[in-house]
């Protein structure tokens, strides 16, 4: 039953989409100012701790467990995965265990919900952000998860999955709906709930590590290829389809994206390259297995260009998403799901469709609408809800003076980067010499 092949790409694939994480966090923290950067950093890491544990006690029954509610939200059959470990998932020759299904679809769910810290950077407090992921990702992603990623059928004799993906049958191979318009709404709803940064967009706020951020970006772009190959779940000719089409999407992106700020701005730079070839890598997550390698070129060379003039958009309507997770996740899905309407090719993928310029006419073109109007007006009223509650109860927000002085010292208690001198007539003996003990030892008094 078991396809040891196909089992072995899913558990790389695994393992690649936990590295976007990281990758993220990285990404994040360089973007930000250096007294915000541990903060940032963590908003996105705990991700793993917080959902990894949601998922195993309820989140993956209630995502990909069968339901009865008209495809809206699995059931509670498989309530801390008690029944994964004698289950697989699809037949023939590229059946895979359960449990390896599980966590692959788990490393969606956190780097979903981690996109989201971008949005509020510099300014949130670490445990109502904690408590916020984990409702946001019981009461948004996991239903929204169903609607696209549960198949009829695909966990079990029977099974019943999600409405777009069934009923609905529009294309998202690997999360442009779930993953990139969910996170790209709800980010404009948290922002909005949140309020602006201090000062601005008077002040300038500068990268304070373009390395980092390059660096970032390599890791999601390397993890993309689990995110977008492994959602073929085998090593099929599909998943090759996908790996052609994520590697030209995300490289025509960057080149699109420089160009586009070289006319607008009169030079390319290092953070343009790394925030195109994310742009592209989001364009193409929802087609990369329905589109000719031409296809992939023509979504990445129009997602580069149009996220990179989308990230103004925040300064013309007055809404501060700090590190542009509307312009590039938002924007950026939006672009994939609608061109998947036009550029989806049977030919490619017999399990699609074709699209308008394939001869397809417009019935795919408007059932990608459908799904992305649901999806982005589902995230964007219930992430508001979620977080004006957790605003007006608890407090979402750090107060103003340590927004101003700094979010790392006040919420964590350290600095991204220690510029401390030693202390004549110190000890060396009496300091502290393990990590954890300088950060919770005594502190020497100010000079």
């Amino acid at each position: 039953m078991i396809d040891s092949g196909s089992t072995a790409w899913v558990l790389a694939s695994t393992a690649l989409v936990m590295l976007m994480t990281p990758g993220l966090a990285l990404f994040y923290g360089g973007m930000v100012r250096t007294k915000a950067v541990l903060n940032v950093m963590m908003t996105s890491f705990v991700c793993l701790a917080v959902v990894g544990v949601i998922w195993v006690v309820y989140g993956y029954s209630l995502a990909f467990g069968s339901d009865a509610w008209g495809g809206l939200i699995g059931g509670f059959g498989d309530v801390g995965m008690r029944h994964l470990d004698t289950a697989v998932v699809g037949s023939g020759s590229a059946a895979i265990p359960a449990g390896v299904f599980a966590m692959f679809e788990l490393m969606f769910a956190i780097i979903t919900v981690a996109l989201l810290a971008g949005a509020v950077a510099e300014r949130i407090r670490f445990w109502p952000w904690v408590l916020f992921v984990a409702v946001w990702a019981t009461v948004v992603y996991i239903p929204e998860a169903h609607w696209v990623f549960a198949l009829d059928g695909a966990t079990g004799p029977g099974s019943v999955g999600g409405w777009i993906a069934n009923r609905l049958h529009a294309l998202d191979f690997a999360g442009g709906t779930a993953v990139e318009i969910s996170s790209g709404a709800s980010a404009l709803a948290l922002a909005l709930v949140v309020g602006k940064r201090r000062g601005w967009p008077r002040d300038p706020v500068r990268p304070h590590n373009l390395p980092s951020v390059l660096l970032g970006a390599g890791l999601l772009w390397f993890g993309w290829f689990g995110f977008n190959a492994g959602s073929a779940l085998g090593a099929t000719a599909v998943a090759g389809t996908a790996l052609v089409s994520t590697m030209t999407a995300g490289a025509a992106a960057v080149l699109s994206w420089l160009v586009v700020e070289q006319i607008r701005d009169g030079k390319p730079t290092s953070l343009g390259a790394a925030s195109g070839a994310v742009a592209g890598l989001v364009g193409i997550t929802p087609a990369c297995a329905y589109v000719e390698p031409l296809g992939a070129l023509v979504i990445g060379l129009a997602a580069g260009a149009i996220c990179a003039c989308a990230v103004r958009l925040k300064f013309r309507f007055g809404f501060d998403d700090s590190l542009d997770v509307v312009a590039v996740h938002g924007i950026g899905g939006l672009v994939g799901m609608l061109l998947i309407g036009l550029l989806a090719s049977v030919a490619t993928n017999p399990a699609g469709a074709d699209g308008l310029l394939y001869g397809g006419g417009l019935g795919q073109l408007g059932r990608q609408a459908v799904a992305v109007v649901a999806v982005l007006a589902y995230s964007f009223v219930v992430t508001g809800i979620i977080a004006w509650v957790i605003s007006r109860t608890i407090g979402l927000r750090v107060d103003a003076e340590v927004e101003t002085e700094g979010v790392d010292e006040a919420e964590h208690a350290e600095s991204g980067y220690d510029f401390s001198t030693v202390i004549a007539g110190t000890s060396s003996s009496r300091r502290p010499t393990g990590i954890h003990s300088s950060i919770t030892g005594s502190r020497p008094p100010s000079s």
